[in-house]
């Protein structure tokens, strides 16, 4: 067996590991690069390895970081079957959708504005190649060993990072690698935490909070504090979100603190009616998070749902106090774009950040203190108050990772540190090595490795 790693290694995106097995080849996970101009160009580049050649997908979960690059895999010839949860699939339905319409809109925009050097400026896909995509989707059952080619199975279990998020075991008839997805929380309001982890010959883990514990503060109360200061100088709180998992969390502190009463009853609104969308397919999967179905309706209930476009564009005319949350969560595309613009140049405003923001973003940029960001070609002025909030993130720490190693049956021959920054990384290759006297090792982009299969 080989593993070749074809994305997430130096940065958090872009995640796609193939597994070749005698003739047989296996691609776990399938997205787009994001954040930094020179990752994302790597998307429009072929990839390494022949599209039609590989049998079959594995999705850990719905992130575009994740799945994005799956219409374009189809484009360029791939034709297996794509497996995931039934959560996932469900949630891939919206966010492959999405993200084909935005490349399209953002292609379209382009073209009608003259800022792309490009003439004209093509999306990366269309829609009929997200539908393409979507018509390989196979869910699995959860917890139960699946064959998906002639001699590989696999095995899914919830990781706790958004809904039908999991790890997946992948075993052919002498190896076993278990590959971690990107990793819950140990404590999350909505989310179960990471189910324990299958004994497996080699580990690929993740690595986003490698270097960094989560700040331990109360989040209602963070929250409270900014918004009760940005409504007392009469501004407005835009919170860039991701759609699935981070709006839905959000809207329940929201709900929860109104409440309690410890902000002003201010309109809310979510400008993504796929986090909408996504707030149905909680109701429907009630087993796998924590929150009930009526507590679910509640969450529906908290905000006004933004649906057209013209709806949206009469936001950016608001002057008074209010709320919304807009996808998408790293500002690098969608309609927090559009609003970022209009009420970034503000001082009453807030942009408030509420997740991990990947180097090259424009919310990674307005964190590090950029005073102005690139916006359809031009340089926008941002004079908005930037605050952030530290215990929101989906992902585990560091201290949460190795919580979750503790729980191993045994020690893996090989662990691969994949999906996070060098820094990041390395940081938790040594934690790793000091603490567990493992083997670890941080793969380098398109490496490929052979796997012992003796033990």
């Amino acid at each position: 067996m080989k593993i070749s790693f074809l994305g997430a290694t130096g940065t958090v995106t872009g995640s796609k590991y193939l597994v070749s097995s005698g003739e047989r080849r296996v691609l776990v996970d399938c997205g787009l690069f994001q954040g930094l101009k020179m990752l994302r160009l790597k998307n429009w580049a072929r990839l390494p390895v022949e599209p039609a050649s590989i049998d079959a997908v594995v999705l850990t979960h719905a992130h575009i970081d994740h799945t994005g690059y799956l219409p374009l895999l189809v484009k360029q010839g791939f034709r297996g079957k794509v497996y995931c949860s039934e959560a996932t699939l469900e949630l891939c339905q919206l966010l492959l959708r999405d993200s084909a319409h935005l490349q399209e809109e953002e292609a379209r925009y382009a073209n009608k504005r003259g800022f792309s050097k490009h003439k004209p400026a093509l999306p990366l896909y269309a829609k009929e190649d997200a539908e393409a995509a979507l018509e390989l989707l196979v869910s699995v059952p959860l917890a139960k060993t699946v064959e998906i080619v002639d001699g590989i199975s696999i095995k899914l279990m919830l990781a706790g990072h958004i809904l039908g998020a999991c790890t997946v075991l992948l075993k052919d008839a002498h190896t076993s690698i278990l590959f971690s997805g990107d990793l819950g929380r140990m404590q999350d309001p909505l989310m179960p935490e990471p189910s324990a982890p299958e004994a497996a010959d080699y580990l690929v883990l993740e690595s986003t909070y490698g270097n960094r514990l989560h700040d331990r503060a109360e989040p209602e109360a963070q929250l409270a504090e900014v918004i009760n200061h940005t409504s007392a100088r009469g501004g407005i709180v835009l919170v860039p979100v991701f759609a699935v998992g981070r709006a839905q969390e959000l809207l329940y502190y929201i709900h929860k603190i109104k409440q309690e009463r410890r902000i002003p009853d201010l309109p809310v609104y979510l400008n993504s009616p796929m986090a909408a969308d996504a707030t149905e397919i909680f109701l429907r999967h009630t087993a796998e998070h924590k929150l009930s179905a009526a507590q679910c309706r509640e969450l529906a209930r908290v905000a006004r749902i933004i649906s057209t476009v013209e709806q949206s564009i009469a936001l950016n005319a608001l002057r008074e106090p209010a709320i919304i949350l807009a996808a998408s969560g790293m500002v690098s595309g969608g309609r927090v774009v559009h609003h970022l613009k209009s009420l970034g140049p503000d001082p009453r405003n807030t942009v408030l950040f509420a997740g991990y923001q990947a180097a090259g973003t424009r919310g990674a940029a307005l964190l590090d203190g950029a005073d102005s960001v690139k916006i359809h070609g031009e340089y926008v002025p941002m004079r908005a108050e930037i605050a952030a909030l530290g215990n929101l993130s989906a992902h585990a720490d560091y201290q949460e990772i190795m919580q979750w190693l503790a729980q191993c049956p045994s020690a893996p021959r090989q662990t691969f540190i994949v999906h996070g920054e060098p820094v990041a990384a390395d940081a938790l290759r040594h934690r790793i090595e000091e603490q567990k006297q493992w083997n670890v090792m941080v793969p380098e982009y398109l490496q490929t490795v052979v796997l012992d299969e003796n033990p």
